[in-house]
């Protein structure tokens, strides 16, 4: 997640004195809860994981050499599943960084023939913050939760579309490069695709899943009012899927991630789901970001959740989720 440091001093002090401060509230859920026989594997999720927040990735700054390591394996990750590239590689270069650096972009076809030309997006950032300058035993920013948590979710919901062939719309998956640099692989992406007459009509990002929440929700959504995307998911899942978190209005979460790239080129439902609520992890951009922290069992349970949400997003017959008036 992009640039909290001016935030987290404040917040956190806050969080751990008065836990009784935050009223939260959810969309109401519905009977007409969308069925996947599909399980998500616990341990690919684990092993995905580890390798994308280890040591040998040095952090995943933009422009290293751990970065191109951690491109290389989800390039391959894509080939093993067959998702197809949707430009003429993988590797999307961002066009506003000064060294190489690229999103990697797979695409997952839909199944009907008119739907097909709607899009879902996918998303989440493979980039972190790199080494630290000064000398400690751990200099490492492996970034576990930030973002390699919310990467191991997108890519475990593209493996069930690739093998189920459940999406009447098409996918686009993005694991997105810069996003620490200012969302600078979002930028750089949303400007290709307006070119190209992309058909947008919904993007969900995935932003540091790692931990869970205490709360009566799964996780909560970034500009919770702007669309009836929570209200919709959690008719899907038939569950409080989705919750509102105050601190997320209160520091403006929705302009922080990728998403808000997609939301200002295309003006449709582009939201980021999270379940840091700035009481359950103390590490943010922190070396102790680490795969040891994470919660395997919690981040398998939160892709499986979802998966009859995006299953109906990709099926619906008309444009169910719209932005607000």
């Amino acid at each position: 997640m992009r640039k909290l440091y001016f935030l987290l001093p404040f917040v956190m002090f806050g969080c751990k004195s008065n836990n009784s401060t935050v009223v939260e509230k959810t969309s109401n859920t519905s009977e007409k809860a969308a069925e996947v026989n599909y399980k998500v594997s616990q341990t690919d999720v684990s092993d995905f994981l580890k390798y994308l927040s280890s040591d040998e990735l040095e952090g995943r700054e933009t422009g290293t050499k751990g970065m191109e390591k951690a491109a290389v394996f989800l390039e391959n990750f894509f080939k093993k599943n067959t998702i197809k590239p949707y430009f003429s590689s993988y590797r999307d270069t961002l066009t506003n960084f000064n060294s190489p650096a690229y999103n990697i972009v797979g695409v997952i076809e839909g199944t009907d023939p008119v739907l097909k030309n709607e899009y879902v997006v996918l998303s989440a950032h493979y980039d972190h913050i790199g080494l630290e300058n000064k000398k400690q035993d751990d200099v490492i920013n492996n970034g576990a939760n930030d973002d390699a948590s919310g990467v191991t979710a997108v890519a475990q919901m593209a493996k069930y579309f690739a093998e189920t062939k459940s999406n009447k719309r098409s996918i686009l998956v993005v694991f997105f490069a810069g996003e620490e640099k200012g969302l600078l692989g979002s930028k750089s992406l949303v400007e290709k695709l307006k070119k190209k007459n992309f058909n947008l009509y919904a993007q969900l990002n995935i932003e540091m899943i790692g931990v869970p929440m205490k709360r009566d929700y799964l996780a909560y959504i970034t500009g919770f009012d702007k669309s009836n995307m929570a209200e919709k998911i959690n008719e899907y899942t038939g569950k409080n899927t989705i919750g509102f978190l105050p601190k997320e209005a209160e520091y403006q979460l929705f302009y922080r991630s990728d998403n808000y790239s997609f939301f200002q080129a295309f003006g449709k439902p582009c939201q980021s789901i999270s379940t840091f609520d700035f009481e359950n992890f103390d590490f943010y951009h922190h070396v102790s970001d680490e795969f040891k922290l994470m919660d395997i069992a919690h981040i398998t349970s939160f892709t499986q959740e979802l998966l009859p949400a995006v299953t109906r997003i990709a099926n619906s017959a008309t444009q169910e989720i719209t932005m607000n008036k």
